[in-house]
């Protein structure tokens, strides 16, 4: 059973590690930058970075490597190198198509996402999921991105829905931030097993069976707002 409400007016969806496997794009980057530093990489480090904007990820990788400053310069490697590894493609994650389709025929649907608009366009398209969205949000579009409520804020104004009555999914606790602060209602699939996030759904896949039962009932439940 799934514990999201069955009647919502919209909802928008994360996109890195959510709707297309893109993390491991940003890994293999963050991987070699920390490398080049004299740095391991993993779960502890990843979570330093995943989530945020490429400009605050160069800010924490400064911070991590004590050399404060260096943001700008760690940014701009980070968002080369993640465009060098997007250019092979990327895959949508199980169950993303299936989830996006069925919602969107019911509610009006969305992106937000804390990637700039090329790596944003890049991944949608890559994914074959771009014709599915005719509104989408990116981190370089706002003046406070994730895990400030503005890019969830601004796409349910693009719909014309209240926030209270739309559920956004992510897979990050920048983003669950960002959805909680614009009051949504969040489904959260981890991109990295084993943290504790704030949710109102909690799953292992988009593909799981409860989730995609609860999208193809959209509408025929009590109103949430």
């Amino acid at each position: 059973m799934c514990s999201l409400p069955n009647s919502v007016e919209a909802v928008v969806f994360d996109c890195d590690g959510l709707l297309v496997d893109t993390e491991a794009c940003w890994t293999v980057a963050e991987t070699a930058i920390f490398a080049a530093h004299g740095h391991p990489f993993g779960p502890e480090q990843k979570a330093l970075v995943i989530g945020r904007t490429v400009e605050a990820a160069g800010e924490a990788m400064a911070h991590y490597f004590g050399h404060p400053g260096a943001g700008a310069e760690l940014a701009a490697d980070l968002l080369e190198r993640v465009r060098k590894e997007l250019s092979g493609g990327a895959e949508a994650l199980p169950g993303a198509a299936e989830l996006v389709r069925a919602c969107r025929a019911a509610v009006p649907i969305a992106v937000a996402s804390n990637s700039p608009r090329e790596l944003l366009d890049a991944a949608l398209r890559s994914a074959g999921l771009a014709d599915h969205f005719a509104h989408s949000f990116a981190a370089d579009e706002v003046r406070s991105p994730k895990p400030a409520p503005e890019l969830y804020l601004t796409a349910c104004q693009a719909l014309g829905v209240s926030p209270r009555c739309s559920v956004a999914f992510e897979d990050s606790a920048t983003g669950i931030a960002a959805a909680r602060a614009a009051g949504l209602h969040v489904g959260v699939v981890p991109s990295l097993p084993g943290t504790a996030l704030d949710h109102d759904w909690l799953g292992t896949s988009l593909a799981e069976p409860a989730l995609q039962e609860w999208a193809r009932n959209l509408g025929h439940g009590h109103t949430v707002c």
